[in-house]
C-alpha cells in the first residue's frame, strides 16, 4: 500500500511541477508579442478576397447583446453595405420565427446598421462550425459553392471555419476576422495627480503591465483552446 502511495505521490508532484512550469512559461511569454502573433496567424492566411463575395455568412458565436455577437454583426453589416448585391446568411441556432430569439435579434441588429431585410437568410440548425457548413451548403446548393463566399467570425475561428467550409465543397471561401481596435487616446497618466495611498507602486505609465500582459494571457488561452479544436476537427475529418 505504501508503495502505491509513493508512486501516486510522485505522479502528483510531477503533474504539479509540469503545471507550474507551463504557467510560468505562459506568464513569461505574456510579456512578449508572441501570443498576439499566434492569435493573428489563425486568420492571417485566410482573409484574402480575390473577388467581391456573392454570399456573406455571419457565424454567430453568441447572441445579441454580447461582445462576440455585436462585433460580428458590426463587421457583417459593414461588409454587406460595401457589397449590396451579396446575400447575407445568419448562422445561429434558434427559432427564426421568434421575434425575441437569437436569429431575429441578430437580424434586427444588421437591419439597424442599414442591411436590407430582404437580403437576410437564416441558417438555424447547425450547432457547431461543421454543422453550419453542411447546412449552408444545402441552402446554397452545389452550383453556388463555387461562388465567392466570405465568413465573418472571431480571428481565432477563421482558419477552422474556412477549412470546414472547404471540406463541405466551397471552393472560393475566405474569412473576415473581427479584430477589436484599441483606443487612440494616450492612456498613460501621472499617479501623483490621482492622489490616494502611496504604498502601491506607480503604474500610470506602464501600459504593458496594466493592459498588454493580461490581454496576452487571454490570447494564450484562446490559441490553446483553438488548436485543441483544430486537432479534433482534423481527427474527425471535418477539415
Amino acid at each position: 500500500m505504501s508503495k502505491k502511495r509513493s508512486i501516486t505521490g510522485r505522479i502528483l508532484r510531477g503533474l504539479l511541477l509540469f503545471s507550474g512550469s507551463v504557467f510560468v512559461l505562459l506568464c513569461v511569454l505574456a510579456f512578449t508579442t508572441l501570443p498576439f502573433w499566434a492569435y493573428f496567424r489563425l486568420s492571417a492566411g485566410y482573409i484574402k478576397a480575390e473577388n467581391p463575395p456573392k454570399t456573406i455568412v455571419m457565424l454567430a458565436g453568441a447572441g445579441i447583446p454580447s461582445e462576440n455577437g455585436l462585433i460580428r454583426a458590426y463587421y457583417t453589416a459593414r461588409l454587406a453595405l460595401k457589397y449590396p448585391e451579396a446575400k447575407v446568411i445568419i448562422a445561429v441556432p434558434g427559432n427564426k420565427a421568434d421575434s425575441l430569439g437569437d436569429p431575429q435579434r441578430i437580424a434586427d441588429e444588421l437591419i439597424l446598421r442599414g442591411v436590407d431585410k430582404g437580403r437576410i437568410i437564416f441558417a438555424t440548425s447547425g450547432k457547431n462550425t461543421r454543422g453550419q457548413a453542411l447546412e449552408i451548403a444545402g441552402i446554397l446548393g452545389q452550383l453556388n459553392q463555387s461562388s465567392p463566399l466570405t465568413l465573418v467570425s472571431s480571428p481565432e475561428h477563421i482558419k477552422r471555419s474556412v477549412l470546414s467550409f472547404r471540406k463541405c465543397g466551397f471552393t472560393r471561401v475566405n474569412g473576415l476576422p473581427t479584430f477589436e481596435t484599441s483606443l487612440e487616446s494616450d492612456l498613460t497618466f501621472e499617479d501623483k495627480s490621482l492622489e490616494g495611498n502611496k504604498l502601491a507602486p506607480p503604474i500610470g505609465k506602464n501600459l504593458q503591465l496594466r493592459y498588454q500582459f493580461w490581454n496576452h494571457l487571454k490570447y494564450e488561452v484562446i490559441v490553446i483552446r483553438e488548436y485543441f479544436a483544430l486537432t479534433y476537427y482534423k481527427v474527425r475529418g471535418w477539415i
